[in-house]
């Protein structure tokens, strides 16, 4: 059994060292532990640092893609490694390294395909209270999209099955965290949550966002995004039908106008309902073609899968 810990990175020499030295390299149940670090065309001494703490192997991407870019193409590199299991941590020693036995004991039991690591953000001293909140309803948020229980979306913690990177097509390029919950939801993935420590970071910005706002638009779209990938008649439908029914409406309204008033006057508004019931019928045959193109795209990647799994097999082999 072989264990790839993976370390997305951007801009992170004053704490990748750290982060690399504190990976187990010994953990019951698994025969090897290597240390990937994908170095997101970091400009400060990132990836030589990295490999001088001992890393097995640093990719450098010449153009910097985006945290969730950066994770697809570690699981791809992963993969190519011949990992059992993967698991990803951040290269700003958020996750102390001693927590990774921990986060994988579902998969190696078999009780789970990704496990996330659920943060104590609570108990970290000066936490903003309001950043908790907006954490805590983005994550219910996202267990209705998904249609599993989630604890904490936004942790990128996480312990994944060979099978399961596999399976994981990330799309986007904000961030990986909130669109493989919804993808691992809606294909059925088992997933678990292990409660985790973390370290504290007094001072540290995001390197994802400028502000909260900003943070919130984006998870919204990629949200709003990928649910639309595998629910894209629900979506509609609901767009749709909001719009109908207020084209509806007000053509009611108009009628019943036209005949207790004399009918004088106020085309405009008939006008402006046939126009939001027509909008409203589009927008819903729209969903129906979306739902047929969501049916080939399924098997379209389960077709990938299959080459996927086939293609890393045969590098394995030649590795």
């Amino acid at each position: 059994m072989k264990l790839v810990v993976q370390i997305p990175c951007h801009n992170e020499e004053e704490t990748i060292s750290k982060t690399i030295k504190e990976i187990p390299r010994q953990l019951k149940g698994i025969e090897q532990v290597s240390v990937l670090v994908i170095d997101d065309a970091s400009e400060d001494q990132t990836a030589a640092i990295a490999e001088q703490a001992g890393a097995d192997r640093v990719v450098r991407l010449k153009e910097k893609v985006g945290l969730a870019a950066a994770f697809a193409a570690g699981l791809d590199s992963a993969l190519q490694m011949a990992a059992d299991i993967i698991v990803n941590t951040d290269g700003d020693n958020q996750y102390p390294g001693e927590e990774i036995g921990r986060l994988i004991e579902p998969i190696l039991k078999g009780e789970a395909e990704l496990v996330v690591g659920e943060r104590r953000l609570a108990e970290l001293e000066g936490y903003p209270r309001l950043r908790l909140l907006f954490q805590k309803l983005g994550s219910w948020f996202v267990g209705l999209l998904s249609g599993q229980k989630v604890r904490d979306a936004a942790s990128g913690f996480r312990g994944l099955t060979r099978d399961a990177a596999l399976r994981l097509s990330v799309l986007g390029r904000f961030s990986y965290t909130l669109e493989t919950l919804i993808e691992a939801g809606r294909k059925g993935m088992r997933v678990a949550w292990v409660p985790v420590r973390v370290n504290p970071q007094p001072g540290r910005e995001s390197r994802l966002y400028k502000n909260l706002g900003q943070y919130l638009a984006r998870s919204l779209e990629a949200m709003a995004r990928t649910y639309s990938r595998y629910e894209p008649l629900r979506v509609f439908l609901a767009i749709g039908g909001l719009i109908f029914i207020c084209g509806f409406g007000i053509g009611v309204w108009f009628l019943y106008y036209f005949f207790t008033a004399g009918g004088k006057g106020h085309v405009q508004i008939l006008i402006f309902a046939a126009v939001l019931i027509i909008i409203g019928f589009q927008t819903i045959l729209i969903g129906l073609l979306a739902d047929l193109i969501s049916g080939n795209r399924k098997l379209l990647e389960e077709l990938i899968y299959r080459m996927r799994k086939l293609d890393h097999k045969d590098s394995n082999r030649g590795s």
